[in-house]
């Protein structure tokens, strides 16, 4: 049996069908991507999934005795609940022994005098080692280490979402289920952590069900597809690219099928405007033929956005950084930085979260101030920022209102001009969502109508946000095709690797300390740069390290084995080293099953810690002299 299996699932969306009929299975080591427009329902069938909602019809089967684990977009925490609860909450036995391991540990550095702290750690030492649990303690310190969660104690309602989301991710991959599933798990990593976590996911051994927009990341991590269309599902038995191929494929037969299918009615209409007269059998089933294709239901048309939009001119002068720097409290984020952008510039800002990529576009756009120098802007730019909190959006206003503030017509790159009406429906809006609130989109219609409000305004300098975050590839892929086009200049911050390999020439990245670092090309680009100076880095400390030898004594170089005192000291070494690793056994073992008496738990500590530094130095010394050779 498989650990997930769909059957003939249906689920309504305030009156609108989301999906409908929607059978699939998910193998125990499978890792399927889901993908489909904003709106069409990805979240929505997660969320039925892992059983947060129920389908109006069908039913979800999830394997005996299997364990499901499930990251939503927007984690929800209770605010007093401390990192450490949330990461560690007690869904499982051995997560619950480390929960209050890691808790003791850390009451011990408060109260390192209290011998019941002390017990208590030795008590659970013993718990984890006969649970078997110390892999997963270890995992855990690992995957927190790599998503940047470093404070335990931090309530999580003085989280940001970021941090939020950061935190609910630890806990999906800690906990280890048989079926993860992830829904948008790169919002809010920078590149470097999104490498670390596909490499992760690429060895996990569970099944996995994911919704991304990277689509680097959906491509390595996945070997199924599974795509809401037009309100139905298509399985796909390849990962991102083979989908690519084979929906080409598909929408080209489409398209040919639709053609011949047109050509026919065609036909039977002319026939039937002859005015034929069913006399014969033959006559009559034609007839009715006709009829039948005349008013056979038309498949629904694929949704395409379109962007279309002038920009306007832009002068010699752009945007001009002249020795600005920034701080907060004792954090420097940039410093005395210079730099002239030039018309047609495509700059990607990179760099860890936390770093200042955001504070540089909030000082262009005048949200923040410089401590120091000053950002100046050309007098014929027009800025269009993209930021990540959709700063621009009333909920309770109408789209269409939403859209009008910004013009009731609007010129096209084609000379024309449409409505915004018109272009709301290109933005896949129909009539009838037009005059709804913007508080009934879902957060990726909500981002998608934002974009439109920012090109709407012809900028001819747009700054991007992490425009990636919450969009999906429909959109992603029309924006990347109204920027091939774009005469403007374009600076996007985004730990999206395919997105600014496909829109920049040039990138800046944050390298600690306020300091911007100019690297030309994209993002592989930027790899292929620093992989060449970490090989150079290495074949130089590799040459310093031939300098030295050659610059020992020619005994000392010519040495090739040990002396015949060396040779007794490397045996004695072999039989201390011995003695040493079995008296360390030996004490783990005591101070596993010695509960009640703290003064030997402190003796067998002390003695044990004595013998790891002695072991250090030998095991050295011993490692030095097996290189010798006998």
């Amino acid at each position: 049996m498989p650990v997930l299996s769909v059957d003939k699932i249906s689920k309504d969306f305030r009156h609108k069908p989301l999906f409908s009929d929607v059978t699939f299975s998910i193998d125990w080591s499978e890792r399927l991507g889901l993908i489909g427009t904003n709106g069409s329902g990805k979240t929505t069938l997660m969320r039925i999934l892992s059983g947060v909602e129920s389908a109006d019809n069908g039913k979800v089967e999830v394997a005996e005795g299997s364990r499901v684990g499930y990251l939503p977009q927007n984690p929800i925490f209770e605010p007093d609940e401390t990192v450490l609860d949330a990461i560690f909450s007690r869904s499982s036995d051995a997560l619950s022994l480390i929960h209050d391991y890691e808790a003791a540990c850390h009451e011990l550095i408060l109260h390192h005098d209290d011998p019941a702290i002390s017990r208590q750690i030795s008590e659970l030492s013993a718990k984890i080692e006969a649970a078997g649990a110390w892999e997963i303690e270890t995992n855990a310190k690992i995957i927190l280490a790599k998503l940047g969660v470093d404070d335990l104690d931090a309530k999580m309602g003085n989280l940001s979402g970021g941090q939020r989301k950061r935190v609910a991710l630890a806990h999906a991959l800690i906990v280890q289920p048989d079926l993860l599933m992830l829904d948008e798990p790169t919002n809010h990593l920078d590149a470097e952590t999104i490498t670390w976590l596909e490499q992760y996911l690429s060895r996990y051994s569970g099944a996995l069900l994911l919704v991304t927009h990277d689509r680097y990341f959906l491509d390595r991590v996945t070997d199924h597809i599974l795509e809401i269309d037009r309100g139905t599902t298509q399985l796909f038995n390849g990962n991102y690219e083979y989908y690519l191929e084979r929906k080409a494929e598909l929408e080209f037969n489409r398209q040919i099928e639709g053609q011949k299918r047109k050509s026919l009615v065609k036909s039977e209409l002319a026939w039937l405007r002859r005015g034929a007269k069913a006399r014969s059998t033959k006559q009559k089933a034609r007839s009715d033929r006709a009829h039948e294709m005349i008013n056979a239901p038309k498949e629904k048309e694929k949704e395409i956005i379109e962007i279309s939009i002038l920009t306007r001119k832009l002068g010699t002068k752009t945007i001009e950084f002249n020795n600005v720097s920034k701080s907060y409290d004792d954090k420097i984020l940039v410093k005395d930085f210079t730099y002239v952008m030039t018309r047609g510039e495509r700059i990607g800002i990179i760099g860890p979260n936390g770093s200042g990529k955001t504070t540089l576009l909030e000082m262009i756009v005048e949200r923040t101030k410089p401590d120091k120098g000053k950002v100046e802007i050309g007098p014929t730019v027009a800025l269009g920022y993209y930021d990540q909190e959709s700063c621009a959006l009333n909920e309770s206003q109408r789209l269409i209102d939403y859209i009008k503030d910004i013009a009731e017509h609007i010129p096209t790159s084609d000379g024309g001009t449409i409505s915004a009406s018109q272009m709301l429906e290109r933005f896949l809006f129909p009539p009838e969502m037009q005059y709804a609130p913007i508080g009934k989109l879902s957060g990726g219609e909500r981002r998608r109508l934002y974009l439109l409000r920012i090109l709407m305004a012809t900028p001819n300098i747009l700054l991007l946000d992490e425009p990636t975050n919450d969009l999906d590839i429909p959109t992603l892929v029309a924006l990347e095709s109204f920027l091939d086009e774009f005469t403007g200049c374009l600076i996007v911050v985004s730990h999206d690797r395919y997105f600014l390999d496909r829109t920049i020439n040039q990138i800046f990245r944050f390298e600690g300390g306020g300091r911007l670092r100019n690297y030309p090309g994209d993002y592989s680009a930027f790899l292929d740069i620093k992989q060449r100076e970490n090989v150079a880095a290495e074949e130089a400390t590799k040459n310093l390290r031939e300098k030295k030898s050659a610059a020992l004594p020619i005994a000392e170089k010519k040495k090739t084995k040990r002396s015949f005192k060396e040779q007794k000291e490397y045996e004695f070494l072999e039989q201390e080293i011995s003695v040493a690793e079995k008296r360390k056994s030996e004490i783990e073992k005591e101070l596993g099953h010695e509960s009640s008496d703290f003064a030997i738990i402190q003796s067998l500590s002390q003695e044990l810690e004595a013998i790891l530094k002695s072991l250090d130095k030998k095991v050295e010394r011993w490692a030095e002299l097996a290189e010798l050779g006998s």
